[in-house]
Parts: structure tokens; C-alpha cells; sequence
């Protein structure tokens, strides 16, 4: 597979050297002189110029790419380099980076992006799922953002723990994939018990995690008596 990256910094120098190792084809694209350095990243093919140039894009034979990834640290450049590779180039898969939060709404289809990944969104998650028992986190989108990875982590004394599986009072359009506890992965069945600690990761469809997060804090109707 041939990946285009959009940017040379330390983001897009780490990318490249990875996508090599799994014995990809990369092609480096960077208009600063400061972070055209072909000789840290000796296995990719190097090109000095602005990915947001029609011309600069032809010259590199991005319609070649099976994958482009806009990996600068401007969102706005990101953003053009997605939109020309995939409407100018027919790129299949466009990659980009988000770098400010008040921005990640744009990378959209609209802009030519197929996956957005937020730096923030990611430090952020992954703060809440270390500190943050008892809350819904929100891992990743899926499928555009059809749908959501949701972690929940049952506290002490949830009206949950000690229940059964097939008491869990599931919104529709969403399903428990796993738990994960101290003893390892649990693929849940009906009559698995909920215990204080479970790591309970579910797939959620569209804008269902509100409903999820109901389920610890109390927002649904109240569980089955046993």
C-alpha cells in the first residue's frame, strides 16, 4: 500500500517510520526546510513542497496513494490537504489530524475526511478512563461516527453490581462487547454477574452514550426486582 503523508514534523516523521516497518510504501510531503530531513526517515520517498498546491499534489502522484494522511499541525492545512486529495485525486481513504478541539466539527466528509484523529479527544479520554469511575467515557468513533466505543467503570455500591447480563436495561441500538476485569477479558453472556470495578466497553449507535451513561447514574427507570 502506498500512504501519502501531508506534513514532516515529529508526528509525521513517527507515522512514516512506523507504516514502513509494516512494509508500506510512504511518501513524506513537507514545505518547511526545517522538517525536510529525507535522511530521518531514509525509506520513504521525500517531496519539498506545499501539500495544499494543486501542482505540488500532481508532481508527488498523490493519485497514486491508496491512503493520505494530513498529519501537520495546522488544522487548516489539514483540512485543504484532505479535501484536494480526496475530490482531486480520488484518494479512497483520507486520514487527518485534529489539532484544537473547536475544530474537530469540521473534519466531516464535507472536508473529504474518512477518519479524524484528535489528539485532545484521545488525552482527554484517556484521563477520564484512569481517574473517572462511575461515567461514561467516549473512546473513539466508528463508521463516520455512526457509532461510539463507550467505556463505563462500575463504582462500589452501583444499583448494577451483583446483577446479571440479561438484567442490564440496554438502550436500544447498543450492546455490551466486553468487560474487562483483574482476571482478564469477559465475552458477556446472560448469566455472567456484574461486579464493582468491571471495565464495561459497549457499542454504542448514534448519540446512545447519554443513554448509557443513564445506567449508572440513575436516569432510567429503576432495575427489576430479583
Amino acid at each position: 500500500m502506498r500512504v501519502g503523508i501531508a506534513g514532516a514534523g515529529a508526528v509525521g516523521r513517527s507515522v512514516a517510520q512506523e507504516l514502513l516497518g509494516y512494509g508500506h510504501k510512504v511518501l513524506l510531503i513537507e514545505h518547511n526546510t526545517r522538517h525536510y530531513e529525507p535522511n530521518s526517515v531514509p525509506g520513504a520517498e521525500w517531496l519539498l513542497a506545499d501539500a495544499c498546491e494543486l501542482s505540488a499534489l500532481e508532481e508527488s502522484g498523490l493519485q497514486m496513494c491508496d491512503v493520505v494522511i494530513a498529519a501537520t499541525g495546522d488544522d487548516k492545512v489539514n483540512l485543504a490537504a484532505s479535501l484536494l486529495a480526496k475530490t482531486e485525486f480520488g484518494v479512497s481513504r483520507v486520514v487527518a489530524r485534529v489539532n484544537d478541539l473547536r475544530n474537530e466539527w469540521l473534519f466531516t466528509e464535507a472536508w473529504g475526511v474518512d477518519v479524524a484523529v484528535s489528539a485532545p479527544s484521545a488525552m482527554v479520554a484517556a484521563i477520564e478512563g484512569a481517574i473517572d469511575i462511575g461515567h461514561v467515557v467516549r473512546l473513539m468513533q466508528l463508521r463516520r461516527g455512526q457509532v461510539s466505543l463507550a467505556k463505563l467503570t462500575l463504582p462500589e455500591g452501583d444499583r448494577l453490581v451483583g446483577r446479571r447480563m440479561r438484567e442490564l436495561p440496554l438502550p436500544d441500538n447498543t450492546m455490551l462487547a466486553i468487560v474487562i476485569r483483574d482476571s482478564g477479558i469477559l465475552l458477556p453472556t446472560p448469566d455472567d454477574e456484574l461486579q464493582a470495578g468491571d471495565e464495561m466497553l459497549f457499542l454504542v449507535g448514534g448519540s446512545g452514550t447519554g443513554e448509557v451513561r443513564g445506567l449508572v447514574q440513575g436516569a432510567l427507570d429503576p432495575l427489576p426486582e430479583r
